[in-house]
This record gives C-alpha cells, structure tokens and sequence, in this order.
C-alpha cells in the first residue's frame, strides 16, 4: 500500500461534497432518526436479563447470548458494508436495512420460545449493522467540511442519547410492562420511519455495479465473528465453551490475517471487500486506534457500573437506569456545542482536555467502595460522558475528512468492525480482571461484597491505563482536517468519472 503524490495520482475523479441543500440535510434527519431507533434497541436488553431467564427458564450463560450473538452478527456483517454500499443506492440500502431491522423486532415481540427470541435478535443486529456506516458515509459525502463538525454534532447527540436511554427505557418498561413492549413500543416506530423515509429521501450519488469476493465474505464471517465470540468466551471465563477461548481467538486472528492478505492482493487485481488503504492516511489510522482504546475504555464502564450499582449498591434495575440516564443525555446534548466549537478553532481544544477528562473520570470510578456516594459516581460518570463527548465528533471527523470520497464506505466499514472487535476485548478485559482480582481477595478471606469492589476498583484500573493511551493519541491528531490524502486507485475505481 503506497500514498502517491498528485502528480502520481491516475486522472480519476470522485465527487466531492458540495454545499447541500435543505433537502439533503432532510435525508440525514431520517436517517439519523433510523439510527437512533436501532442503537436505542442494541441497549434495551440489559436490563431484561433477569427476567427473560425466568420466563424461558434458562441459565444466565444461554441468556448472556442475546448480546452475544448480536454483538456477533454485527461483526459479521459490518465488514462487508463497505462493498455492499458502493453497490446499491442510498435508498435501497435504507429500505433493505430497516426491513430487516422490524422483521427482526416483529420477530421478537411475538417469539415463544428463547431460540426463536435468539434468532430475531440476529437478524435485527443484521439490519443495524447496515444503518451507522450508511449514515456516516452519506454525510461525509453531502456535507462540506466547513459545516461537518456542526453536522457529526448533532448527529451523535442521537447516537449519544439512544445507548443512554436504552436501559432507562427497559427499566421503565419491566417495572409496569411484559419484556415483549421493549420491542413492541419501537416496531410501530421503525415501521413509520421506514415508510415515511422512503417516500421523503432522495438518492444522493450512484450505486456501481461490481462482482463480490465470496472467499472475502466467508473470511470476513469466521475470522471476525470467531475472534468476537473467542473474547466473549475470555470475558465469561470460558464457561460453557467445548473450545478454548484463546485457540478461538488465535484462529480467529490468522483467519483475519488471510482476509487481510486477500484485500491487499484485491486491491492490485481487482474489487477488495473491505478497501484497506483507507489505513494508509495516517490521520484515519490514528483516528481509528484512538476510537478503539475509547471504546474499549468506554465499553468496560458500561458494563462496570451496573454491576456495581446493582450488586453492590443493591439497586433496582430502573434506579440504576434512571442514575446512568443523565450521563448519555448530557453526552448528546452537548453533541452539537462540540461541532460549533470543532468547525471554529479545530479538534486539538476539544480531543486533548476531552481524553484527559476521561483518564480523570475513569480514576474515580477506582475509588468506588460500599458506602461511595451516589452523587460522585453520578458525577464520575457525566464527567466520562461529556468528556467522551469532546473526543468522540472530532475524531470522526478528522479521521473520515482525510479519506478521498471514495473510500467514505470503507473507512466507516472498518470503523465498525473494530468497534465490535474493541468492544468485546474491553468486556473481556474488564471482566477478566475483576473476576480475577476478587477471587485472589475471597480466597485471601474477604466476604464477598470486599472481593466484587476490591475486583471492580482494578478494573476500573484498566480502563484508566486504556484511557492514558487515548491521551497520547490525541496529540498525535491534527487541529483541522487534512486535506483528503491521494490514494492509488483500484481497478474498480477507474469506472468512475476519468478526467
């Protein structure tokens, strides 16, 4: 993979974002608010745990694979975006991603059985997997870069509040309602959105016709899906599983090396799957390592805290929804300050005190004990949000702003998977750790309560030690985004425009 210089650069042309108009940034609204709907629905599960266990009478391992296997599905899936949006419109990728998406809901609010409830979940994850990298990409593409900062503001104050809500919602939900109104209050909301979207969005650019690599497809299912579900084994102390979480996760590696090895050869011969020199930008590839230690940092957090508040503090499920929720709310409100300030002074004043905040945040959350006062976690975990805040638009900015049009869908797609792969080895991590330390503390004799602070405080630890890595990257980043770096083109690209 080389960076060619413009003189070097073949005479190909890519469409450039334009000043849009009122009526493209309409297309991002309905596709913002499709977004908000599928991430709310990735989170409204945590909270049901307990009570699908009861109804479905089975153990805390088979219902933990509700997240699992969504969380695999959307590793499985995502790297094949990349392609698949080159390749069809805008609308058609919106109207296959939320048909999949509510025949998924539809699926789990009528399911009898926990297989069947298992089964919709997976197709679900199939539909959301679809919907990030197609928002991203298309307002990379619509949106001018003097106005992207004010834009990716506002649109992760949706992506921001929807995960925060989540468990508030199912709290609220199982206090008074059936689990099955967790997915039945979001159907007939994504079915409107589906239908009045489809009638109100317009295309914007053009799908290209082109073959798929199936060897790539099949590469990209077993390397990432196996290397996800080997950390979620890792996480879970590997209970459960006939196979090693580590010969899983090293298979799943060396299967990812071939995936690999096969877009490099793609890139030269032909159509790559997942087009890999969106890694030769070097402010993309620092933009990608810093979102994926802030999401394992973050990740870790999520699934600290509600342990912490529920086992420890003894909180019910909608108390520590309802003590998270102003975090995630404060998070996205503050979204759209953060692209103002982003498109005025750049994303050096937001990155550096926003990844230091975390650090700052994250070693609070160390010293939670028994009697650790609400109101400080309350305040370790907005400062955590806010922070990530700062970080998490300037970084997507500057990160896909250096990419040439082109490479839009690619450089999303591969976003996505490393978030899935970050946040399944921040849970193993974090969940390892803690699982560790208090059983070192048990058999040293402290009472059980001791040993789950004593293994939570080290865990929290570790996300504290991720979070110094996310410092350091951010000096590594520019102010203001470069301008989009000349990368060699593939065959496939030579069909677009020629000079």
């Amino acid at each position: 993979m080389t960076i060619l210089s413009d003189a070097e650069r073949p005479a190909v042309t890519v469409t450039k974002a334009q000043p849009a108009t009122g009526g493209e940034y309409a297309v991002l609204r309905w596709l913002v608010l499709a977004t908000f709907v599928v991430i709310l629905n990735e989170t409204v599960m945590i909270n049901a745990i307990p009570r699908l266990m009861e109804e479905f009478d089975v153990t805390a391992r088979s219902a933990q694979w509700l997240s699992t296997a969504f969380m695999l599905t959307m590793a499985v899936v995502i790297p094949v975006t990349g392609w698949f949006l080159q390749r069809v419109t805008m609308r058609q990728a919106f109207a296959i991603a939320m048909t999949v998406f509510c025949a998924g809901t539809l699926l789990a609010t009528v399911a009898p059985t926990f297989p069947v409830l298992l089964a919709a979940r997976v197709v679900q994850a199939g539909g959301t997997a679809v919907m990030m990298p197609l928002l991203m990409t298309t307002l990379m593409t619509i949106v001018p870069e003097h106005d992207r900062g004010r834009v990716m503001g506002n649109v992760m104050l949706a992506m921001s509040v929807a995960p925060a809500l989540g468990p508030a919602v199912s709290g609220v939900v199982l206090q008074y309602l059936s689990w099955r109104w967790m997915f039945g209050i979001v159907l007939p909301v994504a079915i409107v959105i589906t239908v009045l979207g489809l009638r109100r969005l317009t295309d914007v650019g053009e799908a290209r016709p082109g073959s798929v690599d199936w060897f790539s497809v099949a590469a990209a299912a077993l390397g990432f899906g196996t290397l996800v579900y080997g950390l979620s084994q890792l996480g879970a102390g590997g209970a459960g599983s006939a196979v090693s979480p580590v010969l899983l996760i090293v298979v799943g590696l060396l299967v990812v090396g071939v995936f690999v090895w096969r877009q490099l050869s793609l890139q030269r011969t032909g159509t790559p799957l997942l087009d890999l020199r969106t890694l030769t930008v070097r402010t993309y590839t620092v933009s990608l390592l810093l979102m994926a230690v802030a999401f394992m940092a973050m990740l870790g957090s999520m699934i600290l805290l509600p342990l912490y508040l529920q086992e420890v503090r003894h909180l019910s499920a909608l108390q520590t929804g309802l003590l998270v929720a102003p975090g995630g709310v404060a998070m996205g409100l503050l979204g759209p300050s953060v692209g103002r300030i982003f498109d005025r002074f750049g994303g050096r004043v937001l990155v550096i005190p926003g990844s230091a905040g975390i650090v700052v945040a994250l070693g609070m959350l160390t010293q939670v004990g028994l009697a650790t006062s609400a109101w400080l976690v309350l305040f370790a975990h907005v400062l955590l949000m806010v922070s990530l805040a700062a970080v998490f638009t300037p970084v997507f900015t500057l990160g896909l702003g250096a990419l040439p049009p082109h490479l839009y869908s690619h450089g999303s797609s591969l976003l996505g998977s490393l978030q899935q792969v970050a946040a399944a080895f921040g849970t193993a991590l974090v969940v390892t750790v803690m699982s560790s330390r208090a059983t070192a503390l048990a058999q040293d004799g402290a009472d059980r309560a001791h040993a789950l602070v004593g293994g939570m405080q080290w865990a929290f630890g570790v996300g504290a030690v991720l979070s110094v890595a996310v410092l350091v990257l951010a000096f590594l980043l520019p102010g203001r985004p470069d301008a989009p770096y000349a990368v060699e083109a593939s065959a496939d690209d030579e069909c677009l425009e020629v000079a």
